[in-house]
């Protein structure tokens, strides 16, 4: 078995599952919170999170991360109940194609992800293709951002971030909040038919 753990070691793993123990446990017998430390305990749990998200994130390479982040895509989206397939080889400027069971709203998606926050509590993501050209409708239907340590999901129609280069985006901060924010969660995007 500990060959097919790979890099992780057991130690990580039984630490990641007592601390997944842990931290429902805690959720159940919480108290509420006065909004002072409520807000200190959010700004250790964002800080907590970017320190073990480095640490696990040194040992693996920018390509190995990136398909981490489409495995949890595919798991995400199939959890909410959307039919996701990947197509055949690197070729396509999309990662995968999504839609709804029982009907034919088939949207061609990019999946990006972050693994860092950036000193000013942001996290940035590519809005281009390997050749740095922005996406277009001709490219994608839709580009899905994940904020990794922050489990923050974006689902942008093409439309919000062609010509884009990159995004910036703050999930978890209070203060700064991008004009993205409003697509963080928006699965139902995909539940719409796809305009071309």
């Amino acid at each position: 078995m500990g060959e097919e753990l790979g890099e992780i070691g057991f130690v990580e793993v039984i630490s990641l599952w007592a601390e997944a123990e842990s931290r429902s446990n805690s959720k159940s017998k919480s108290r509420p919170k006065s909004e002072p430390e409520a807000k200190s305990e959010s700004k250790s749990k964002a800080a907590d999170r970017s320190v073990r998200s480095t640490q696990a994130t040194e040992k693996l390479t920018p390509k190995q991360l990136g398909e981490i982040a489409e495995a949890e895509f595919i798991a995400k989206a199939v959890g909410m109940g959307f039919v996701v397939a990947k197509p055949w080889g690197d070729s396509e400027s999309y990662d995968f194609i999504v839609n709804v069971r029982k009907k034919f709203h088939f949207w061609r998606v990019q999946v990006k992800s972050a693994h860092v926050v950036g000193k000013d509590l942001t996290y940035s993501f590519r809005a281009h293709d390997h050749e740095q050209k922005s996406y277009t409708a001709e490219d994608i239907d839709a580009l899905v951002a994940y904020a990794k340590p922050e489990e923050a999901w974006y689902v942008f129609p093409v439309r919000v971030v062609e010509g884009l280069k990159a995004l910036k985006l703050y999930p978890g901060s209070r203060r700064k909040r991008s004009k993205y924010e409003k697509w963080r969660e928006k699965w139902e995007v995909f539940r719409r038919a796809v305009r071309r």
